[in-house]
């Protein structure tokens, strides 16, 4: 039918509860929203996020890094379930694997960061802004690429830290504002309103 066009398929990597993925899962039963996601994979069984797309009628995967003889094998295989999916572009979503060169040669893959990048990289970013003192940190969507949290920036949101969070407290600042960024990324790009690099 003249003007209605397909939503972008994704791939969601996920490696906890997934509440990024339910933020997408959810923003995707609007028809406007002009995304779906197509497949959920992950590298550990048995965790939330996997069920949370179970639950939304999704299909998923895993892919364990212990299955494989090296990590190259383990990035192949992943590259190939992606592949098999032939999604428009892939989404890591809490995943806490770095990717390897076939995953990142297979699509453009969009990750967010709980820290106002190249400010704090890494795994424990809102423990280090907090130990830094700093007194502004965030969220940061980025493209992906080889190395840890270095991709090209494509969206940014500050979060305040006041003075008597911890830890806890201010991820779940910054996690609110993370679900937001993403939703409304994943969901620019997948309409073409934004295009990707390369694209």
């Amino acid at each position: 039918m003249l003007g209605v066009t397909e939503p972008a398929g994704i791939v969601v990597l996920v490696s906890g509860s997934g509440t990024l993925l339910q933020a997408l899962l959810d923003a995707s039963l609007d028809p406007a929203y002009g995304v779906r996601v197509v497949a959920v994979g992950a590298d550990r069984d048995d965790i939330e996020g996997l069920r949370r797309a179970e639950r939304a009628g999704v299909e998923t995967f895993v892919c364990r890094v212990r299955d494989f003889a090296d990590r190259g094998a383990w990035d192949e295989a992943l590259a190939g379930e992606i592949a098999s999916r032939a999604p428009d572009f892939v989404v890591t979503a809490g995943f806490m694997k770095i990717l390897g060169p076939a995953t990142l040669a297979e699509r453009t893959i969009l990750n967010t960061h709980p820290a106002l990048l190249p400010s704090f990289p890494g795994a424990h970013a809102v423990r280090d802004a907090l130990a830094h003192g700093v007194k502004v940190t965030g969220t940061t969507a980025h493209l992906v690429d080889a190395g840890v949290d270095t991709g090209p920036i494509l969206a940014q949101r500050a979060v305040e830290i006041r003075a008597d969070d911890t830890e806890d407290s201010l991820h779940e600042r910054i996690k609110v504002e993370e679900r937001e960024l993403l939703v409304d990324l994943v969901g620019r790009l997948g309409r073409d309103e934004l295009p990707l690099p390369g694209r």
